[in-house]
């Protein structure tokens, strides 16, 4: 759809926007960085590898830290939870004991599959010895999900149940995402790649700028293809 171009704004050409684009002084080293992290950081180990060999670029974080935290975020994925927590807590105990609500995230995730698996029992005790000792107050966040949790026990199809949302495989994969997260963090790294970063300045900047210009607006940023632009023609 084009956009209705308001007279008071300034007109920059796909002629002088790609000349100002020429001149941006942009240090190759720089964007190796940045394709390094974004390697590292989604955990694509043989990648950052080959990109080291051929770039000679260094790594921002070891490969072992990597393929640890590839190990418990892939074991919270397909659904051995307790596996992933075992392993965070080897990796640095710090990481679940100042995190409650990652905790308990993860905790009621190992029953969710404990249920997906009909080992109902074990779900049982599972939340009676892991979820309960975080429920203090009977009207705080805690005992409603474990309220929520427990109800899953009580249907032969837990799926179709009220709270059938709880089985989702999305919500698996949130809580791998947000053990992920939390071992960049506590490493020091930020918890997504810098280029995430950058690419949501890009189109926040991009808004503020079409308020004041009309110029070349990047409008399919996977394939850098500017407004109108034939995407077959890349």
């Amino acid at each position: 759809m084009s956009r209705t171009i308001p007279w008071k704004l300034k007109m920059v050409t796909r002629e002088d926007w790609e000349q100002k684009l020429a001149a941006a002084d942009v240090r190759k080293e720089d964007m190796n960085k940045l394709i390094m992290d974004f390697f590292l950081t989604q955990g694509y180990i043989g990648a950052a590898k080959q990109f080291q060999i051929e770039s000679g670029t260094e790594p921002n974080m070891s490969f072992e830290d990597v393929r640890k935290r590839m190990e418990i975020r892939n074991a919270v994925w397909r659904g051995d939870v307790e596996e992933g927590i075992m392993k965070a807590n080897e990796l640095n105990p710090d990481i679940l004991d100042s995190n409650p609500q990652l905790s308990f995230d993860l905790q009621q995730q190992h029953v969710i599959e404990l249920i997906r698996e009909s080992r109902v029992m074990e779900a049982l005790e599972c939340a009676q010895e892991n979820l309960a000792p975080y429920c203090i107050e009977p009207d705080d966040t805690f005992f409603r999900e474990l309220e929520r949790t427990v109800v899953l026990l009580a249907f032969k199809d837990p799926a179709s149940c009220p709270v059938g949302e709880l089985m989702d495989i999305k919500k698996r994969e949130q809580a791998a995402m947000e053990i992920d997260h939390a071992i960049l963090m506590s490493q020091g790294h930020e918890r997504d790649p810098k280029l995430h970063f950058l690419l949501k300045l890009l189109v926040w900047a991009q808004t503020k700028l079409g308020e004041k210009a009309s110029y070349p607006r990047i409008d399919h940023i996977s394939k850098a293809l500017y407004e109108h632009e034939d995407c077959s023609r890349r």
